[in-house]
């Protein structure tokens, strides 16, 4: 079974191809606003997500701020898997 991190970066570096953008390098404190992609690529990420995983994590409550970091966006979608 693939983790949710591997899953997470996976589908980061998926979308950033597919929409040709420069990716910054991933690491858990990279800001996800410096990581070169625009808000239908986050979109995209997410809606795959939640195909792959079966849950998206920002319905799942009214209250929720957006993770600011990757680490924070993969920790965020690890609390809700467990």
């Amino acid at each position: 079974m693939v983790s949710v991190r591997a899953t997470i970066i996976s589908q980061f570096e998926q979308v950033a191809k597919e929409q040709e953008k420069k990716l910054a390098p991933l690491s858990d404190n990279l800001v996800l606003l410096d990581a070169g992609l625009d808000s239908l690529c986050f979109a995209i990420i997410v809606a795959r997500l939640e195909d792959v995983l079966g849950f998206d994590p920002f319905s799942a409550s009214e209250d929720v701020d957006f993770p600011v970091t990757l680490g924070n966006f993969i920790r965020f979608y690890e609390v809700v898997a467990h």
